[in-house]
């Protein structure tokens, strides 16, 4: 495996270009779906500035269930429709939410995040799960990211056979 490096570039589209070559070249020869994840969560935290945590909870028993992530320890279940995760996995739309403190009914599984982005996995219009990425500043995430974001799941589903309600 070629060791990724961080890069540093003013232009986002340059640096999530990177981040999803390097996605690729994790993922498209691995057949499991956890290790794809973990490799994945681990990309993303490496690679993302101002990120205090970056990960998936899979959709499993009508509830999302903490997957394979980076950062602090997290809550560990979380129902469909609450905070920002249960949000996302409701509505199947991402969620970017520049002050966590000012979300209706936001978890606050880590009180250095102060803002998140959080988009749904679905496939054959299913939920799967969702990609967390929480940061420890207001304002973090804005349309780039959440572009590139949602191409980011987009190839990860594409490579990898995450199992309907595992």
């Amino acid at each position: 495996m070629k060791q990724i490096k961080k890069i540093h570039t003013e232009d986002p589209k340059e640096f999530y270009d990177y981040v999803n070559l390097n996605l690729k070249g994790l993922i498209t020869e691995e057949t499991d779906w956890l290790a794809n994840l973990s490799n994945a969560s681990g990309l993303l935290y490496l690679l993302m500035d101002q990120i205090n945590w970056a990960g998936f909870y899979l959709y499993k028993e009508d509830e999302l269930i903490l997957g394979p992530f980076q950062g602090k320890p997290a809550c560990t279940r979380i129902e469909i429709g609450s905070g920002v995760c249960g949000t996302a996995a409701n509505t199947f739309e991402t969620q970017v939410v520049a002050d966590v403190n000012a979300f209706p009914g936001h978890i606050a599984c880590d009180a250095d995040s102060q803002s998140e982005i959080v988009i749904p996995m679905i496939r054959e219009g299913k939920l799967l799960g969702v990609l967390d990425i929480d940061s420890p500043v207001t304002n973090r995430f804005n349309e780039v990211d959440r572009q590139y974001l949602e191409k980011f799941v987009e190839i990860l589903l594409q490579n990898t056979k995450i199992p309907l309600r595992y």
